[in-house]
């Protein structure tokens, strides 16, 4: 295994796109650090990969000792870290009177808190534990529901929203002579155990049960056993190959389903935006041009860094 090829950390690596990325990782002789709250399901890996290739640790993304530990045993046994992907993640289904709070904020300190804790490190081993200069990769796994939500999954959508929003302040905090550099990933739909597995389903809350309430028509789509259009395998390649740009987009959709929807509903704001313009501008100073304001925010260079 030459030395000189790439180490990735990735959380959420026993099943679905965490799984599937390691396992692109690997067939392209890459090196990887697989993380799960059981890694004993990653065992068949461990069989068919050497130690100088495949760390495979213990990792619930709640725990900051966990968390410190492995990026310690990461450049402790590989020497480096190139690109960090954080992927666990789970989904409680239900409406937003029957889940109980306690379940909410767990799904935060996995969704959002996690991955923070995550990039604090990363960021870190980044600047401070590899060559000065050669920085490193985040990519951020949210979800087409981080961009728009849905009825029965309040809470999750709301830690993705939060992830996706960490994510692009932290990526205009970073320095760019330490070339750090990531993403957010929206996947949609896709072949994997997250239906059968991921979701905590809580009961239907007697108030929204009937046939014509939204929630009760989305759980039915939800159950439904319509085909998926998205391919796990295939999305771990092509974030395997992603982390290969020199430029990397803000935002990028796993699935044509995925990238509609996010088109439809960025279409939609800003239509709404063309439609209730008057009562934006309505808001502003009397002694002031709201126009020549806006000019003038974007002429400013600095202004202009941080809106790309």
């Amino acid at each position: 295994m030459p030395n000189s090829s790439r180490v990735w950390l990735i959380t959420g690596t026993s099943s679905g796109l965490g799984k599937a990325t390691v396992e692109a990782i690997l067939a392209a002789g890459e090196r990887v650090v697989a993380t799960a709250r059981k890694p004993e399901v990653l065992d068949y890996l461990k069989d068919k990969f050497p130690s100088t290739q495949l760390l495979v640790l213990p990792l619930d993304v709640t725990n900051e000792t966990q968390i410190k530990s492995a990026f310690e045993r990461t450049i402790k046994q590989f020497g480096r870290l190139d690109v960090v992907v954080n992927n666990a993640g789970y989904a409680v289904f239900g409406e937003i009177e029957g889940i109980p709070e306690e379940d909410a904020r767990k799904e935060f300190e996995v969704q959002f808190w996690g991955p923070v804790r995550i990039m604090k490190e990363a960021v870190k081993t980044f600047r401070e534990g590899n060559p000065k200069g050669v920085g490193g990769r985040v990519f951020n796994v949210s979800s087409v529901g981080g961009y728009m939500a849905n009825p029965t999954l309040a809470y999750y959508s709301s830690s993705k929203f939060a992830l996706e929003a960490f994510t692009e302040s932290f990526l205009k905090e970073m320095d760019p002579k330490w070339n750090i550099k990531g993403a957010i990933i929206e996947p949609g739909g896709f072949d994997s155990e997250w239906k059968g597995t991921s979701p905590y389903h809580i009961p239907p809350h007697p108030a929204y049960t009937d046939d014509t309430n939204p929630c009760h028509m989305f759980r039915k789509i939800h159950e439904s056993d319509r085909p998926v259009l998205g391919s796990a395998a295939r999305m771990g390649r092509a974030l395997y190959k992603l982390a290969d740009e020199p430029e990397l987009p803000l935002r990028i959709q796993f699935g044509s389903e995925s990238l509609f929807l996010v088109k439809t509903q960025a279409q939609k704001t800003i239509s709404e935006g063309e439609k209730w313009g008057h009562v934006s501008r309505s808001t502003d100073r009397e002694d002031m041009n709201g126009e020549e304001y806006v000019k003038g925010l974007m002429a400013s260079g600095n202004f202009n860094r941080l809106k790309d």
